[in-house]
């Protein structure tokens, strides 16, 4: 009986290591899955098109729009490139994420990697590892971009520099696990864009991203506080703008603990719905689902996703 309880014992713990191991390989696996997937997107010109053409738009915005804000001696336009960089963040996280969700669920990703061990894990990881890969490359360009030929603002010391970098990945760990939530319950990559750009776009004029937000009603102001886009403006506002500019703010100041606060909550939001949203996608993905889904798409005459 004690060999028994020994072998009994031994088997538990290799069962135990095994399901451990997993675990310790998704970041592995993740981080290998998401340096292919952005080696490809390299590599597609017409992925690079949409992106690069943001940037395009935003040094045309820049030249175009004179004057200055209002009340201070600060450009109008180094106020909507702030706003517009950090709509870039908020829509490559809340945007474009829940569409590479949703086709890749139509397309069965997801079925797959619930058959592998620790493979929901691992396909966020490598997502997340995209998204903030684009994200960031994207923001570098367009500031660089604007500087260049436009006159587009760039922080002034080290210190804002710092901002900018800590809103960033606060911005982005705010918006990019909601993205994973919002594509994990989008009904099919057809709706998913009308579903997910009237709310992103009326976030986006009424967050003070693309004007003064003092400038709006007060019940407008209170409900965008609700919301990281308008904290991620702010954010990057005091890292690319005059501390002359904060005249312009509803506070008068900048509040940044506010802004790393409000991007914190939602950012643990995010992550305590991510994962589970994206496991009961998974679970509920099987192979008759797959079948019938293109099987209508087909009859509706549209290609299969």
């Amino acid at each position: 009986m004690r060999g028994t309880h020994v072998n009994g014992g031994t088997e538990d713990t290799q069962q135990a290591d095994g399901a451990k191991a997993p675990r310790r390989s998704s970041w592995r696996v993740g981080l290998n899955r998401g340096g292919i997937e952005l080696r490809h997107l390299l590599r597609n010109p017409k992925e690079m098109f949409g992106h690069l053409s943001n940037v395009v738009v935003a040094v045309v915005v820049a030249a175009v729009i004179g004057g200055d804000v209002s009340g201070t001696s600060t450009p109008m336009s180094h106020l909507v490139l702030a706003g517009f960089a950090a709509y870039l963040l908020f829509q490559i996280g809340l945007v474009n994420l829940p569409q590479i969700l949703v086709t890749e669920r139509e397309e069965g990703v997801l079925l797959r990697m619930r058959a592998t061990p620790g493979g929901i894990p691992a396909y966020l990881v490598a997502k997340c590892l995209l998204v903030v890969a684009v994200a960031i490359g994207t923001l570098a360009l367009l500031l660089a971009a604007t500087a260049l030929l436009a006159d587009g603002p760039l922080p002034k010391d080290p210190a804002g520099w710092l901002t900018l970098l800590w809103v960033a990945t606060l911005g982005l760990l705010a918006v990019v696990p909601l993205g994973a939530a919002i594509g994990a319950v989008l009904p099919n990559p057809r709706e998913a864009l009308a579903l997910i750009m009237l709310p992103v776009m009326a976030l986006l004029f009424t967050s003070g991203a693309v004007s003064p937000i003092s400038s709006l009603p007060a019940p407008v102001q209170q409900v965008v506080s609700l919301f990281p886009l308008k904290w991620m403006a702010q954010g990057l506002r005091s890292a690319l703008l005059p501390d002359s500019a904060r005249a312009a703010e509803p506070a008068g100041s900048w509040e940044l603990p506010l802004v790393a606060l409000v991007l914190t909550a939602w950012a643990v939001i995010g992550f305590l719905l991510a994962i589970p949203l994206l496991r009961r996608a998974a679970r509920r993905e099987s192979g008759s689902r797959l079948t019938a889904r293109h099987r209508k798409a087909a009859q509706s005459g549209a290609a299969p996703a």
